[in-house]
């Protein structure tokens, strides 16, 4: 990949005070029992290691002794609010096998792995340093992308529930060999979907790694969608090929099977039929995503170099003069939204996911 389109290292932004209270409408913004720095406090770690002997850049913690008790009973809670009622019911059932640390990445993640000790049947969730790029990234993909989200915010602490899916690089190394015509041609319309919908709400670096193929069956065949797992580059970068994955060197297995696979005909009519549903979703979603995008009008995730550089990028792709005039990230994404909208007015406002 051009070292020239990812900066190497991306700051992470405030949570001002605006989209804190848009989070506490959306009912993300909930006092939590335990907070990032707080997992910080292990007294040692060792290296985990894939099936192939390869490093995977997490490391498994330990805690002191008289702290351990204390933080796993506060990760119960979390998951609890999460994924329950938020009630103590449930914890008795509740056991934390392991917290494991993330070495490499922008948000430097907590990785719980919850237990039900009654059925051995557990889930992961994530902990993270909030940042504001990703919380927008997060409510972006909850509402204009065709999976929901489930998140919590409290100050500067971030808790994610786990995406499942095969990650997109291991999928190419190991799958993508083995697959039929049939599948093959499925999974490249998805792609094409998917470019789509990073490009036009504005998620970047959307790397093999920072996404993952879902499989579900479907009669005689399988249906594939791909799921971003990644949002620290929501309107970021200043380069418009950023923000779509078919640039990236790391995704070239799935762009060279898409044009093998598929007509320029349906190449064109998926980006179609994607831009109709982000149409769709925008608008059944009206007054939700008017309340974010004034949060990131009034907000600033990027620099101004960055935004010049990208509002010339898309005028002189669209040439729609919106383009030209916006002063900032949440002036570029509600002028790429409207764009949307206009050229795919006959829409469904009661069609929301597809």
């Amino acid at each position: 990949m051009d070292k020239k389109l990812i900066s190497k290292k991306k700051p992470a932004f405030p949570i001002n005070e605006m989209l804190s209270n848009y989070l506490t409408i959306q009912g993300r913004n909930i006092k939590i029992p335990i907070y990032y720095d707080d997992l910080l406090r292990f007294q040692g770690a060792i290296e985990i290691f894939d099936k192939n002997d390869n490093d995977t850049l997490w490391v498994s913690c330990f805690y002191a002794e008289h702290e351990r008790e204390e933080i796993h009973n506060s990760l119960k809670q979390m998951y609890s609010i999460l994924h329950s009622d938020g009630s103590d019911n449930i914890l008795p059932y509740l056991n934390i096998d392991s917290i494991d640390f993330c070495t490499f990445g922008n948000s430097k993640p907590f990785r719980i792995k919850v237990r039900n000790i009654l059925n051995d049947n557990y889930l992961f969730l994530y902990i993270k340093k909030a940042d504001a790029s990703r919380i927008y990234g997060l409510e972006l993909e909850d509402i204009l992308s065709p999976n929901h989200i489930n998140y919590l915010v409290h100050k500067d602490t971030l808790i994610e529930e786990h995406i499942s899916g095969i990650p997109g690089d291991i999928y190419i190394t190991e799958h993508l060999h083995t697959i039929s015509e049939q599948d093959k041609r499925e999974l490249a319309k998805e792609f094409v979907k998917f470019n789509e919908r990073c490009f036009v709400r504005l998620l970047g670096d959307m790397r093999s790694y920072n996404y993952v193929i879902v499989i579900s069956y479907d009669f005689d065949r399988k249906q594939y969608r791909i799921r971003a797992v990644d949002f620290d580059q929501q309107s970021y970068e200043g380069n418009a090929k950023v923000y779509r994955p078919q640039f990236l060197k790391e995704n070239n297995p799935f762009v060279n099977m898409s044009l093998k696979v598929l007509a320029k005909e349906s190449i064109e009519q998926y980006k179609k039929e994607e831009r109709s549903l982000l149409a769709k979703r925008a608008k059944s979603e009206q007054k939700r995503l008017k309340h974010l995008l004034q949060c990131m009008k009034k907000d600033t995730i990027s620099t101004p170099e960055k935004v010049k550089e990208l509002k010339n990028g898309l005028f002189v792709l669209t040439g729609d003069v919106r383009f030209k005039r916006a002063k900032n990230m949440g002036e570029l994404l509600k002028a790429a939204l409207d764009f949307i909208k206009r050229n795919y007015q006959n829409v469904n406002p009661y069609i929301i996911r597809s």
